[in-house]
């Protein structure tokens, strides 16, 4: 038995000026800005819900822009194993967390889950 649920939002831009790029998305959805320590605030800017409820981070990126979505996991492999089945595949694995690919080609990512109400909102697999 593992559990996952919908984490949030990537918000993939092919920028050099990440904070640029953050101010214009925090504006946009009403959320701080906040950045993140050493290396990682160099390539990622979280925006915070007011309501606690997604994960949501603009990101630098080399690739062409676009938005993708996180599913966390308290047991990665189970989560993966358990898209795989459902005919998604394994783009790459990266530290702690898969990048995945849908039948339909979008790209989504399984993190470990970090969400302080994980527990009671993820849906339980068995």
């Amino acid at each position: 038995m593992h559990k996952s649920r919908l984490a949030g939002f990537i918000i993939d831009c092919q920028t050099d000026d990440v904070h640029g790029a953050a101010r214009f998305w925090s504006a946009a959805l009403g959320m701080q800005a906040q950045a993140l320590p050493a290396e990682e605030g160099e390539k990622y800017v979280r925006l915070i819900d007011p309501r606690e409820q997604l994960h949501i981070e603009v990101q630098s990126v080399s690739h062409a822009s676009r938005v993708h979505l996180d599913i966390e996991s308290d047991d990665v492999e189970a989560e993966v194993t358990r898209l795989q089945g459902h005919g998604a595949k394994i783009v790459q694995r990266v530290h702690t967390w898969v990048v995945m690919e849908a039948p339909t080609g979008q790209r989504f990512c399984v993190v470990r889950a970090k969400g302080e109400r994980f527990g009671e909102q993820a849906n339980r697999w068995d």
